[in-house]
């Protein structure tokens, strides 16, 4: 049955850079890659070599640990290179595109006529079940569990964060083709997570999911509010999470037979000259987007939002999950007595400056921490910008202590990285909380296996 659910706690970031609802012209990107560090805890096996030929949807590299997890070219053309790092870790699998968009070919038909075996193995061999994610660890679902749930995340509370029901326009019947795949992969039910001022009718009216209405500050897009309010995660339950163009992605490979990678991203920020939304081909390099749009300053790149998303340069490649760039000023500068000024300009939280008697006010926030990192000490703040029903800093101390008991007693099951974000924006000991609860999830995996 419908629901709706009303957020109070969170914060909402007001930064300036907005994109524009508006497709705007790339540049053709010259190479593309697949990055296996965009998949956490995954050890690639490498499936080519430099020179090979590829068409779109040819297996690059599989999961050594789930070799039916396979991880798919997004474009056609001839792998240019495979770069890597220390201890020969492969970081990326670059393509060189030949432009003639050349697929591998899959049996095409309505997913609801297919067995669950039948689509998941059609969904493994495409390449697209990396899109699939699970709860708890917050890692690429294992094919051999069937979850309880499935969570469609259909809008994004993060700052200058994408508007789904512009993205998806033109791609209605693909979504209702991919949710009726997804709906095959569960017991349960599939849940499409929308916000209360939703008006695409792909999102309200679609139909083999229960649609869920939120609304409040930021972090009411996230996952784990969803999972919490609508259908809860206890000890030894597993939940997936499919993000909006993944699921359309998905009803495409049923409808067309091939994998189509191609996806919209907004670029945004305050340092974009026009903010816009951009129609790409997964993999892509940063620069397709963002050349000659990006004033002339030191600015940061970031593949994904300012709170959770990856540093990158212009010269790095989207991010597979990603579908959002940001850019703002890099923060490398000192300030003399910068406390002790009125603060019009700056963002405080703790309403430490002049700027909270305008709320309306749009900043263009750099990365500059203003100071070193400090002691954790208990502050009672991050109750406030925190929704779930979870002890922020206990559940942090927990991690640090190593206490696998009693991070289990805390919650650590039902949470991500992304969860902390805001938690970590309000620190005042600086402390990288998304780290560290990265760091918990990864324990408790090793723990539990």
């Amino acid at each position: 049955m419908p629901q709706h659910f009303k957020i109070k706690k969170g914060l909402n970031i007001n930064l300036a850079g907005k994109a524009e609802k508006v497709i705007g012209t790339t540049n053709t990107s010259g190479l593309y890659a697949l990055k296996p560090g965009d998949f956490h805890g995954l050890i690639p096996k490498l499936e080519v070599k430099e020179g090979d030929s590829v068409k779109a949807g040819s297996v690059l590299f599989t999961d050594k640990s789930q070799p039916e997890i396979c991880f798919t070219s997004p474009v056609s053309g001839t792998i240019a290179a495979v770069n890597r790092g220390e201890r020969r870790v492969i970081l990326e699998v670059i393509i060189r595109p030949d432009n003639r968009n050349e697929y591998e070919t899959f049996k095409t038909g309505s997913p609801l006529s297919l067995s669950r075996e039948e689509v998941k193995n059609l969904i493994l061999r495409s390449g697209l079940w990396p899109a699939i994610k699970q709860r708890p660890y917050n890692i690429i679902a294992d094919p051999a569990v069937t979850p309880k749930s499935i969570f469609v995340p259909v809008f994004d509370s993060a700052p200058l964060a994408p508007d789904y029901d512009f993205i998806i326009q033109g791609s209605e019947s693909d979504f209702q083709t991919g949710i009726d795949a997804l709906s095959r992969l569960t017991a349960g039910r599939v849940h499409v997570n929308i916000h209360a001022f939703t008006v695409s009718p792909a999102f309200k009216q679609v139909r083999n999911a229960q649609v869920n209405t939120f609304e409040g500050p930021h972090p009411a897009g996230n996952s784990s509010i969803h999972i919490q309010f609508v259908d809860p995660l206890s000890k030894g339950e597993q939940v997936w999470i499919v993000y909006p163009q993944d699921v359309v992605a998905l009803g495409r490979l049923f409808t067309k037979g091939f994998y189509d990678a191609s996806k919209i991203v907004a670029l945004c920020g305050s340092e974009v000259e026009n903010p816009r939304y951009y129609r790409i081909i997964s993999g892509a390099s940063v620069k397709s987007i963002t050349n000659g749009n990006v004033k002339e300053s030191v600015h940061r790149y970031i593949s994904g939002n300012p709170l959770t998303g990856t540093q990158v340069t212009s010269e790095s490649y989207i991010g597979y999950y990603d579908s959002q760039i940001s850019v703002i000023p890099e923060g490398n500068y000192s300030e003399f007595l910068g406390w002790a000024l009125p603060g019009f300009e700056k963002y405080s939280f703790y309403r430490l400056f002049w700027s909270w008697i305008n709320p309306r006010k749009k900043y263009e926030l750099d990365t500059n921490i203003h100071g070193g990192h400090r002691a954790f000490v208990l502050t009672g703040m991050y109750e406030k910008v925190f929704p779930l029903p979870i002890y922020p800093m206990q559940l942090l101390k927990s991690i640090i202590a190593e206490d696998v008991e009693q991070m289990e007693r805390l919650g650590i099951y039902e949470i991500a990285e992304e969860d902390f974000a805001l938690c970590e924006f309000i620190d005042a000991s600086k402390t990288e909380m998304q780290a560290l609860v990265r760091k918990g999830l990864d324990l408790m995996k090793k723990e539990m296996s």
